[in-house]
Formats: structure tokens, sequence, C-alpha cells
């Protein structure tokens, strides 16, 4: 975000030993929400919120939902594939 120190909201995620990187092959999706999703993006971009990443091991998908009553696209992402790379917590959060 526009005026944080990097350091402060940067980090590198530890990985488990003996896991390679893994790139997903990229989700199918109509016309219709493929340039939702880019007209979303770039909307991210513009605001500085995200930006893009110069080098790419792990590559995760795009997972566009339809808010039900507006219909706009709202973006996730598929992090299984790095969620299960990272070693757990020893401390879970309190309830």
């Amino acid at each position: 975000m526009p005026g944080l120190d990097p350091t402060l909201v940067e980090h590198r995620m530890p990985i488990k030993e003996g896991y390679k990187p893994v790139k997903q092959a990229p989700r199918r999706m109509s016309k219709e929400i493929k340039e939702n999703v880019k007209e979303e993006i770039e909307r991210l971009v513009k605001a500085g919120f995200i930006r893009p990443a110069k080098y790419v091991e792990w590559l995760a998908n795009i997972v566009p939902v339809l808010k039900a009553v507006t219909k706009a696209v709202r973006c996730c992402v598929d992090y299984r594939n790095i969620n299960g790379a990272t070693p757990k917590d020893e401390y879970p959060m309190p309830m």
C-alpha cells in the first residue's frame, strides 16, 4: 500500500524441505467473467493495492466469485498448494 514501509508489510514464507514450487494451470472462465476479472485487477493495480510479481516461482489461480446482489466480480486466490508447503503455526489463534 502506498506510504507504508515495505519491511512492515512484505514477508517471506518458510517452505518445508522437499517441496518444489507449483505453477497451477490457468482456470477456465467465460469470456464475460474473464473481462470482469481483468477490469478488477486493473483497478487494484491503479489503486496501488497489488503489483505484478517479478520472479514468480509459485503461481496460484484467480478464482472469480460473483456477488449475488450486485453481480460484481470479486477476485480470490487459490492458495491450496502454497498452504500445503508451509509449516503450520505452533500456536493457534485464540477463540
